[in-house]
């Protein structure tokens, strides 16, 4: 159940110390081709989005937030949109750093960091510096990430310790792995939300998501409001998470 009071929507369902919620933002450019817009129109209106939701989240019981900004794969599309993207994420980290600083948001970004801009990468640094003492929300985005390459190069990173003597191959267990992950510094998801009308987890948090429960919405990111997150979350709270162990 939830309650609003004046534009605060406030949770009333059962607690959770640390609830993680991830997001699969699907949808962007549909939104913007359906108006007949850009596509690049629908990834603003998306960011947009995101920082109504981010607001949301404290008093929809939610402590960490990850979503999914840009994949692996994702630079398989037009150089005018991968710049376009690039830029928005830029302006974001630029514009949103006091006010997330301010509301208490710790903001972390997980992905292979490589190949981006230079420029980008220091604003990742910084605004994560900048906001590293935060508490009120954990707010993690995924760019250039894919779960299948997270995964590789956690295995390369153990791998060279082996290598290196400083562990044996015997004692290699799922924490070593884990520990390993951009993800390290997170608990595993709770529940996993695509919007889009698309079902598939498209190589997001293969790993740690083993045990999420999924919600797959036929919203399209840039319409996804606090107000449905919030039904979720009052669907989710429903569910019984056993985690492979028998139904009672």
């Amino acid at each position: 159940m939830q309650s609003h009071s004046g534009d605060r929507i406030v949770a009333e369902r059962p607690s959770t110390d640390a609830l993680h919620v991830a997001i699969i933002m699907d949808g962007n450019g549909r939104w913007a081709v359906r108006k007949g817009w850009p596509r690049l129109m629908g990834h603003r209106r998306g960011a947009e989005r995101v920082k109504e939701i981010v607001a949301a989240c404290p008093d929809l019981g939610i402590r960490y937030l990850t979503v999914y900004a840009f994949s692996t794969e994702n630079w398989k599309r037009s150089t005018e949109e991968v710049l376009g993207l690039m830029s928005i994420f830029s302006r974001y980290i630029e514009n949103e750093a006091e006010r997330m600083n301010a509301g208490g948001v710790r903001l972390r970004f997980i992905g292979d960091r490589s190949r981006l801009d230079r420029r980008l990468q220091r604003l990742m640094a910084r605004i994560e510096e900048h906001t590293s003492d935060n508490d009120q929300l954990h707010l993690t985005v995924a760019i250039n990430y894919g779960g299948r390459n997270e995964l590789a190069r956690a295995t390369r990173k153990v791998a060279e310790k082996v290598a290196r003597g400083e562990l044996r191959a015997e004692d290699v267990t799922e924490a070593t792995l884990g520990a390993e992950l951009d993800t390290a510094f997170l608990p595993e998801p709770d529940l996993v939300i695509r919007t889009s009308g698309e079902t598939r987890v498209s190589n997001f948090l293969l790993w740690q998501a083993a045990y999420a429960e999924y919600e797959f919405t036929p919203t399209l990111w840039p319409d996804f409001t606090p107000q449905e997150l919030g039904c979720i979350l009052d669907r989710y709270s429903l569910r019984e998470r056993r985690f492979g162990a028998q139904a009672v």
